[in-house]
């Protein structure tokens, strides 16, 4: 492995067009293994791996987001070659656990992703005001931004206002007020905003994300989330990443399970659409 990271081509992170298309892939690490209606669409490792390889080869797409285990088999296969690749760092906070906010850093370390010669690291940050495991994850953020802009690293930080309902579960606050202090928060951390790009969502209204994105000059990146198993679904989540993709720092697309896992199955065609929107 070490030695398909060493000679593993690379390129810049940005390319002539200035964008920026990435496969997501991290979210068994969580232990959050579903996609659409399937609780477990992601549980076949072999299958999984055939979705990567497929969306990799698509025109247009720059590179994959995903923890060690995935990477280091995409690396063997090949795959990652003249790609971006990004380490994803924290995966402590297990879906549906009692520490899910307590979000340690049990991914690759910043020492991790220079040692390998990928590209960028990618972190989560889910901020609930009633929850002290938020500031754990804060403070290991920071550190975590710091450990990365020393090695000149990009590191594409994730933020959320998180909440808890009555029954424990936890969901993300897409309203534009919460969206906005989130943003506001996550690029002032750390010692350096030099290597801090920001991976964020599309507010519940995207008209509002005009607004939103005002709120920091560091470039982003729309993560896809969660979409639901019919097309409808996924035709709606694309045309709510349009218009968010005509914003001045908005660079790109992060999609994982929408393009990987499509209510119709075909990852080509729903990738091949995602790129098109860029």
């Amino acid at each position: 492995m070490a030695e398909a990271a060493a000679r593993r081509p690379r390129r810049p992170l940005l390319d002539d067009s200035g964008r920026l298309m990435i496969v997501a892939a991290d979210h068994p690490a969580r232990g959050a293994l579903g996609a659409g209606g399937d609780r477990l669409a992601m549980a076949n490792r072999a299958e999984l791996l055939e979705r990567l390889c497929l969306a990799l080869s698509r025109p247009g797409v720059d590179g994959v987001l995903a923890t060690a285990d995935i990477l280091d088999d995409l690396l063997l296969l090949g795959a990652l070659d003249g790609k971006v690749v990004m380490g994803s760092m924290n995966r402590g906070g297990l879906q549906g656990a009692v520490f899910e906010l307590d979000d340690r850093f049990t991914g690759h370390r910043a020492e991790d992703i220079e040692r390998l010669n990928f590209d960028a690291g990618k972190l989560l940050l889910r901020i609930d005001y009633d929850d002290p495991g938020s500031l754990t994850t804060l403070e290991t953020t920071a550190r975590a931004i710091d450990d990365m802009a020393a090695r000149r690293l990009p590191l594409f930080v994730e933020p959320f206002i998180s909440r808890r309902a009555p029954d424990g579960k936890l969901s993300n606050d897409l309203s534009p007020e919460a969206v906005t202090k989130s943003i506001a928060i996550a690029s002032g951390l750390g010692g350096s905003s030099a290597y801090t790009w920001l991976k964020v969502p599309v507010t519940d209204n995207p008209d509002d994300m005009a607004e939103v994105m005002e709120t920091s000059t560091l470039p982003a990146v729309l993560l896809g989330g969660e979409v639901g198993g019919s097309m409808a679904d996924q035709d709606a989540a694309y045309e709510k990443w349009r218009g968010a993709l005509r914003l001045p720092t908005v660079r790109g697309l992060v999609v994982g399970r929408s393009l990987l896992y499509p209510a119709d199955g075909n990852v080509a065609a729903a990738v091949d659409t995602a790129v098109g929107l860029l």
